[in-house]
């Protein structure tokens, strides 16, 4: 069994913070503060915010990152002149 590591409340949300409003990976986020992406999972059970798990705002965060790029390569696409 792994060793219990406390983790501060103020901790813990800032962990949280960075992957709702930077859209990290849970992965890097516990790469980061040195803990296991089991207990990330935990505390964004445990903590909702107007009913949307923070998992969910960043997953969403993340695709909306994603489709702004596409969009990005299709205006550049379309912009650029045609060659004959």
């Amino acid at each position: 069994m792994g060793t219990f590591k406390f983790i501060p409340k103020e901790t813990k949300e800032q962990i949280l913070k960075r992957i709702k409003e930077e859209g990290i990976t849970v992965l890097q986020a516990a790469a980061d503060a040195g803990i296991s992406t089991k207990s990330i999972y935990n505390w964004m059970r445990s903590k909702t915010i107007s009913d949307c798990s923070v998992l969910e705002i960043s997953r969403l965060k993340r695709e909306n990152k994603e489709l702004l790029e596409i969009i990005g390569r299709l205006t550049h696409n379309l912009t650029k002149p045609k060659k004959n």
